[in-house]
């Protein structure tokens, strides 16, 4: 019995990280990167690579498309790292909830709700 989810072709599927790059859907990319299943936008957020350097002006595209999107990952890197305070708290004014986990715990995660139907996006931080 197969139980592979069936994923339509044209679904932004994150396949691999390693070594600096993400590879979703075929193509690889060396920026922070956000992924919906419609498409993979370049998260421009310069050399920022840890969670405490962002801010909420970081989030806009995500602020922007919040009614198409029910559920938001961030990928922080190897280890687990929470968010600042103030950041969480002007995210959640701004209407948006963000779970945070390691990267791979982000690809797999997103991957799932993916496949399920649900409207997520997955946020992802080079390391």
């Amino acid at each position: 019995m197969d139980i592979t989810p069936l994923i339509r072709s044209d679904q932004q599927v994150i396949v691999s990280y390693a070594g600096g790059v993400f590879k979703v859907s075929g193509i690889s990319y060396e920026h922070a990167i956000i992924v919906t299943p419609d498409k993979t936008h370049i998260w421009d957020i310069g050399n920022i690579t840890d969670v405490s350097e962002l801010e909420i002006a970081h989030f806009s595209y995500l602020i922007e498309n919040s009614n198409e999107i029910d559920v938001i990952l961030l990928g922080c890197g190897k280890n687990m790292v929470f968010m600042p305070q103030e950041l969480k708290l002007n995210l959640k004014n701004a209407g948006l909830s963000i779970d945070i986990m390691p990267t791979g715990a982000a690809c797999r995660t997103y991957n799932v709700l993916m496949a399920e139907g649900r409207r997520v996006a997955c946020a992802l931080l080079l390391e």
